[in-house]
């Protein structure tokens, strides 16, 4: 009879911080540019060049110690990490081992069981790698080093999380805090936040720690809950048949379902690492600190809240609004300008956020419209000059080109036909034209209104209320 296991897992998170420039040069850190244009002899590697500390990495860095709830070495330094590889042109990384710049934090995520803590070991600070390209048809490989010297925050957990959905709730708090800090945009999606999965599995009731594996570099939630699913049955049926599991890091291929090993697993004394000779050690002050706390923003439980008080908002609809801060900050704005903050909030829950998954990452921070046109959107609708459908059409172009809405109704004739008479006489016609749809009406069939009223609007192209046009018919067929 087999046993039952218990899965014990623990991440490393490497989060690229929103700098301007690199940690150690004047690159910049934009995404997208073209191959190794973001790049000088500093981060490339060039021998004689010397690393200065960009400060702004370390404000991050301490932003996001604190409000991780770690204590502060106040007087950190850098290290060198030793080792080969295309992508690493000095081939070695300055990162932090000995004196990294936060340690003993912890995070609350919720869980099916209720709130459980998840301890954070240490956050520190060191700079990514360039990136290789692996071309399959011309079976070469090429690097692109623009990457190289965009600032890292490393954060290392405790083997506190014990399956995938605990996982996900984890990141999805890191990823929170950090964006509404505005110290990381976290697009998992372009590798601004990347994970390392390591996993190990135990009898239940075992104190004792199993093997752990190590499955790098993983950048979407979806593959991440299905390689601890993969991996956990893996190391179960390695046990099971007598086996032992193998401490390495494996490669996990989401198309194929399965990891494989690529490396046995490093140990710190691989990587001969020694402080950095030519980077001075960093003091941070007590001023420092007490200054980045009075700066930490309100994060999003706090943020949630108080919508539901302040707004009279739905405890699920605060937390949707609140997902992501601009998502908050829309809202809010859209609110206070509208004077609606119910309908504020329908507008991007439902339509913005339709759009934002059309758009295929489903990614609402990169909303990038006015909310002053949102709220005059939502005036036009109240005022009755457009209806719901011309108000749709106005949206998607608001959200896509942040068009201004009253130029947008009056160049495309979406304004709604308020003479009266002129639609009484469209009416009169239509109820003239359908005299099976009347009698099924006065046969007791009130459905059949239905039709008559979408021959009505059609009839005026759109541009009339359907709620006064379905009273205006009613009104007629009871007399």
């Amino acid at each position: 009879m087999s046993r039952e296991y218990e899965t014990v897992i623990g991440l490393e998170v490497h989060c690229e911080l929103s700098t301007k420039t690199k940690i150690f040069c004047g690159c910049s850190t934009e995404f997208g540019g073209a191959p190794n244009t973001h790049v000088c002899p500093v981060c490339a590697g060039m021998p004689g060049t010397l690393p200065v500390l960009n400060r702004k990495v370390v404000d991050f860095a301490l932003a996001a110690c604190l409000a991780l709830n770690c204590h502060i070495t106040q007087h950190c330094k850098f290290d060198r990490k030793n080792y080969f590889y295309p992508d690493l042109p000095k081939a070695y990384q300055i990162s932090q081992l000995y004196l990294p710049i936060g340690r003993n934090g912890h995070v609350d995520i919720e869980t099916e069981n209720g709130t459980k803590s998840i301890g954070i070991h240490e956050i520190h600070m060191e700079e990514d790698a360039g990136k290789l390209i692996h071309d399959q048809w011309d079976d070469t490989t090429i690097v692109d080093y623009n990457r190289c010297g965009v600032p890292l925050i490393e954060i290392v957990s405790e083997p506190d999380m014990r399956s995938a959905d605990e996982v996900i709730a984890y990141l999805e708090k890191l990823r929170r805090t950090l964006q509404y800090l505005g110290v990381s945009d976290c697009r998992m999606q372009e590798g601004s936040i990347r994970a390392d999965i390591n996993l190990s599995v135990r009898p239940v009731g075992e104190e004792k720690l199993g093997t752990r594996t190590e499955m790098k570099n993983m950048n979407s939630f979806k593959a991440i809950a299905r390689a601890i699913a993969a991996e956990t049955d893996r190391q179960i049926e390695v046990i099971e048949d007598g086996g032992s599991v193998t401490q390495e890091t494996r490669r996990w291929d989401d198309n194929k379902g399965a990891s494989y090993a690529m490396r046995s697993k490093e140990d710190a004394q691989d990587y001969r690492y020694f402080p950095d000779p030519d980077l001075p050690p960093v003091f941070i002050s007590d001023e420092w600190i007490e200054k980045t706390k009075d700066a930490q923003p309100e994060f999003r439980e706090e943020k949630c809240a108080r919508f539901v008080s302040q707004y009279s908002l739905p405890e699920k609809d605060a937390l949707l609004l609140t997902d992501s801060v601009r998502m908050a900050d829309l809202f809010e704005e859209t609110a206070k300008i509208s004077k609606k903050p119910r309908e504020a909030a329908n507008w991007l829950m439902v339509e913005a956020m339709r759009l934002v998954k059309e758009q295929g990452d489903g990614d609402a921070s990169k909303m990038d419209f006015s909310p002053a046109h949102l709220a005059r959107l939502i005036d036009l609708l109240g005022q009755g000059t457009i209806n719901r459908a011309g108000a749709r059409e106005v949206f998607e172009h608001i959200f896509a080109e942040d068009v201004d809405p009253d130029s947008y109704i009056k160049d495309h004739g979406l304004a709604i036909e308020n003479d009266s008479d002129a639609l009484g006489k469209v009416i009169d016609q239509v109820i003239a034209a359908n005299p099976k749809s009347v009698g099924d009406y006065k046969a007791g069939k009130k459905k059949a209104v239905g039709f008559l009223v979408g021959q009505t609007m059609k009839a005026m192209k759109g541009k009339a209320d359907p709620a006064a046009v379905n009273k205006m018919i009613v009104s007629r067929l009871e007399k």
